[in-house]
């Protein structure tokens, strides 16, 4: 039986650069919303994840902040 559960984060990429700025994505490859709000791994909701490259700079630091003091994104 097929996943129900879309896979809304890209895979990690190897030795991927360490150095993003924050602005960038959040995404773990750890996607896992069970049917819940929030992604497991990193924190964002659904509709952060799928909507996260048409945000301004000032949104993505707000959603940075949120899920960093919520302790996401957890790698």
């Amino acid at each position: 039986m097929p996943d129900p559960v879309p896979d809304l984060c890209p895979p990690a990429a190897a030795g991927a650069d360490r150095s993003l700025s924050a602005t960038d994505s959040p995404c773990v490859a750890v996607c896992s919303t069970l049917f819940d709000d929030v992604c497991r791994g990193c924190g964002r909701t659904a509709m952060e994840v799928a909507n996260w490259v048409f945000m301004t700079e000032e949104e993505k630091q707000v959603v940075w902040q949120r899920i960093k003091a919520q302790g996401y994104p957890r790698r």
